[in-house]
């Protein structure tokens, strides 16, 4: 018999008495799932990878209720409110919109949040260590990121000598946003490179803003953390194409749509964590004692082909660093 098979087989029946903890008699829990785009399900996907690691059987050992806000925010409250008059046993939220929203309109149902930057700043939790109320979930607070990322930028780049770094303001987590901006300008000026910073609220601001770094004759881009940009990360990465600039992004999803850099931990496993505090409180556990996940790994990715692309050639020290390289 093959080692690895019987090993995973004997996990998955170990597993699976765990899964039938969380049920109680007669009855069969439901997870909501207050997501953005749905046709983003890779994130989906990798959350139901780690329930079915946790043995799992979806519609039997749990159903899933799944509502999207549509790529639109200003939705996320209303379908919050929807699924919330289901009464499942827990809400996972995919953002820090879709956290807030659901928080907004339950105080009892419990709350896993995936992929917030900071969730003290936002006003979900009251603290990383005790979350309080009836929310927790994991963060991917990033802000010694933004630096690193620059440091990474410059290196593939190394002739360049003023970078745009593109933001969103006017959202909930404008102070985070801001917070990253100043870390950016720290790491700028012991590299000794000049920062335009160029701001785009909505993907309708994105044409205006790649006109204002032509202008400004940028060498290169980074690209600061936000939903709406994540969202808009295809027509992102075609403009930054057609801009001629190496660019560093805050995940790597844009990397595998043609973007040439990435350093940020990895959402798609955050999202399969995820699982287990949904485990967790499904067999009893309160979201408020549960502390809130931090990234402890995060991975640099390069495009290869981007770079040929644009002309550049990638150090090999940078390769040797890299996590994973697209050719």
């Amino acid at each position: 018999m093959n080692r690895r098979a019987f090993v995973t087989g004997l996990g998955a029946v170990l597993a699976a008495p765990r899964a039938a903890e969380a049920r109680q008699a007669g009855k069969v829990p439901r997870v909501g799932w207050l997501g953005d785009d749905p046709a983003t399900t890779d994130f989906r996907e990798a959350f139901r990878q780690g329930l079915r690691d946790l043995g799992y059987v979806e519609d039997r050992d749990l159903r899933m209720e799944y509502r999207f806000a549509g790529g639109k925010p200003e939705r996320f409250h209303a379908v919050a409110a929807q699924l919330s008059a289901l009464n499942p046993d827990v809400i996972v939220a995919v953002n820090n919109l879709a956290a807030l929203a659901a928080k907004q309109v339950t105080k009892t149902i419990p709350i896993v949040f995936v992929s917030v930057a900071d969730p003290v700043d936002s006003g979900l939790v009251t603290s990383l260590a005790r979350p309080g109320a009836n929310v927790t979930g994991l963060s991917n607070i990033s802000h010694e990121l933004v630096g690193k990322g620059l440091e990474l930028l410059k290196q593939a780049a190394p002739a360049v000598s003023r970078v745009a770094v593109l933001w969103q303001p006017g959202g909930r987590d404008e102070l985070t946003q801001r917070e990253r901006l100043q870390r950016a300008e720290v790491a700028a000026r012991v590299l000794d490179v000049r920062l335009q910073v160029v701001e785009a609220r909505s993907p309708a601001d994105l044409d205006k803003a790649f006109s204002e770094i032509g202008r400004a004759r940028a060498g290169a881009l980074h690209v600061l953390g936000s939903v709406v940009f994540f969202n808009a990360r295809g027509r992102l990465v075609d403009l930054v194409a057609k801009s001629r600039l190496p660019a560093m992004y805050f995940a790597r999803e844009f990397v595998d749509a043609g973007g040439l850099m990435a350093y940020a931990s990895n959402y798609r496993d955050q999202y399969r964590r995820a699982a287990i505090y949904v485990d967790k409180i499904l067999k009893g556990a309160k979201p408020g004692d549960l502390p809130i996940e931090q990234p402890t790994k995060f991975e640099l990715v390069i495009n290869l082909k981007t770079a040929k692309a644009l002309g550049l050639t990638i150090p090999p020290s940078l390769l040797l660093r890299a996590d994973q390289v697209i050719e």
